[in-house]
């Protein structure tokens, strides 16, 4: 294979990660079709099996390039070793992260249940991975007396849920700001989870 044609391959492969991503948000991945996506990209059915084996390998890839990406940027984010002050930094990120990129959440969050469980496991493992580091957050913050918290697990998975929820309503030419958004979910989170 050329390099040209390597290129021209790894550029088809992006227009049809990007075709899947907003036809799934779009229509839901049960009721998409690999013509459909075939059509949006310009390709024959045939010639998008040369990029892509199946629908199940296409939506696991699209799940496991968000949520990678989505702990290398908390990984980038540096937060702070306070408790309180990684709460704050930890639901700002992720209000930020989630809210520029919506078909993302929702295709990652709403289709794991079309998954085979081979798959199903390994993007769990991924967003286990993400939990974990609020959790560890909110397990340090209770040991310490900052956070009233009488399961870590449970709190991590209570915060999460309704952070992520911004991305079903929140517009940018809405009423709040994206800033103002991120700083009333600070008070809400340490609400929730009994901040001192």
């Amino acid at each position: 294979m050329t390099r040209q044609t390597r290129i021209r391959s790894a550029e088809t492969g992006a227009r049809i990660r990007a075709a899947a991503l907003r036809l799934f948000a779009r229509d839901g991945y049960a009721a998409v079709s690999m013509r459909q996506i075939a059509g949006e990209v310009g390709l024959q059915v045939g010639a998008l099996y040369n990029h892509v084996a199946d629908k199940q390998s296409l939506l696991v890839v699209l799940m496991r390039e968000h949520m990678e990406a989505l702990l290398a940027a908390l990984d980038a984010e540096a937060l702070p070793e306070a408790p309180d002050a990684a709460l704050e930094g930890f639901v700002r990120f992720h209000i930020r992260y989630h809210a520029a990129r919506p078909d993302e959440v929702f295709i990652a969050y709403m289709e794991l249940r079309n998954l085979g469980p081979e798959n199903f496991a390994g993007i769990e493992a991924l967003r286990r991975r993400y939990e974990d580091r609020l959790e560890g957050m909110l397990a340090r913050g209770a040991e310490a007396g900052i956070f009233s918290v009488r399961d870590a697990r449970v709190a991590t998975m209570a915060v999460i849920a309704m952070l992520t929820g911004v991305t079903t309503w929140f517009r940018p030419e809405g009423r709040l700001s994206l800033d103002e958004v991120e700083a009333i979910y600070v008070e809400m989170a340490r609400k929730a989870v009994g901040a001192r």
